[in-house]
């Protein structure tokens, strides 16, 4: 898996040494190149693409006294790194009204980074998706787990304390570990095929590679094993580890393996998984795309920017 995933290799420094002081990070902030990537109910900044230039949409970055007003507005901001020299920053908007944020970001408009991400110079996707992750976990943890207290960033972001001085327990991002596979079996008939399952979370046929989160006390490869059985039926042996991908939708890290199925005779979870099937290369070459097919009942591919999609293609030029 050697081409670069989307949300992965970003540009930044996140400069880890330089998060803690409020004196330093205030002197980050008003640096003439500091750049301020606004987020509202975990849709980023975007300015709309150019047609007559044939421009793309690009990241909403706010600099100068854009960034200065947005920063005061914001009920967080979080460090994120420097890149060419310039400090990164997200701020969360997400306690204002829609209404009053035009006010706030030059005209650019919010947008959900899982129907635009594909579209942004990758650099920016990732940190986009790196803000994205921060500031919903920041609404998400406002209370201490320990005892109840109210928590307060610190650490440029990166950390919420207690308030409570018997208790000061420090809280850090939370990321879920998940496991993503491709199962493949060779048929009776000698044809290599691969195992996709649709959602039920999906109401178009979407077939996409098994995943699921990984249980406390059990290997990346045994969550392999059991996610396959659980939502297949199917027995996986032969787990090879393929590549991992950020996924701040809301929080998981997707670590994506290769496995074999012992057996071919299907038996999904219904909770699940509508509909399970192998799938020869040939197959898959008469499916649609996730964006843009018409036909409704015509099978479709993950989307392009997902470590599934990378999975299966790298099956698929395996059969070149």
């Amino acid at each position: 898996m050697p081409k670069r995933l989307m949300y992965t290799g970003g540009p930044l420094d996140r400069a880890g040494d330089r998060r803690r002081g409020d004196a330093a990070v205030a002197e980050l902030l008003s640096h003439p190149k500091a750049r301020v990537a606004p987020v509202w109910r975990d849709r980023n900044l975007v300015e709309p693409g150019d047609d007559k230039s044939d421009r793309g949409p690009r990241a909403g970055w706010l600099t100068g006294e854009a960034a200065v007003t947005v920063t005061l507005h914001a009920s967080v901001q979080v460090f994120l790194g420097i890149w060419e020299d310039a400090p990164y920053f997200a701020v969360d908007l997400s306690h204002h009204e829609e209404h009053a944020l035009p006010d706030l970001v030059n005209g650019a408009s919010f947008e959900d980074l899982r129907q635009v991400g594909r579209l942004l110079a990758a650099d920016e996707a990732t940190i986009l998706a790196y803000a994205r992750g921060m500031t919903h976990w920041h609404r998400r943890q406002k209370y201490c787990s320990d005892c109840g207290s109210p928590t307060e960033a610190r650490d440029s972001g990166h950390v919420q304390a207690c308030t409570n001085a018997d208790c000061g327990r420090s809280h850090f991002p939370r990321t879920d570990p998940a496991v993503i596979m491709l199962v493949t079996h060779v048929g009776a008939d000698g044809v290599d095929r691969c195992l996709l399952g649709w959602s039920t979370r999906w109401d178009f046929p979407m077939y996409s590679t098994l995943a699921g989160f990984v249980e406390p006390g059990e290997s990346l490869e045994e969550a392999v094993a059991r996610e396959v059985l659980e939502e297949s039926g199917i027995r996986a042996t032969d787990v090879t580890y393929r590549g991992s991908q950020p996924w701040p939708f809301p929080a998981s890290l997707m670590l994506g393996f290769r496995a074999r199925g012992l057996n071919d005779d299907i038996n999904v979870d219904p909770t699940e998984i509508r509909e399970a099937k192998w799938f020869s290369r040939a197959d898959l070459a008469q499916f649609g795309e996730f964006y843009g097919e018409t036909d409704p009942n015509r099978p479709r591919l993950p989307r392009t920017d997902s470590i599934s999609r990378r999975l299966i293609n790298d099956w698929i030029d395996e059969g070149d």
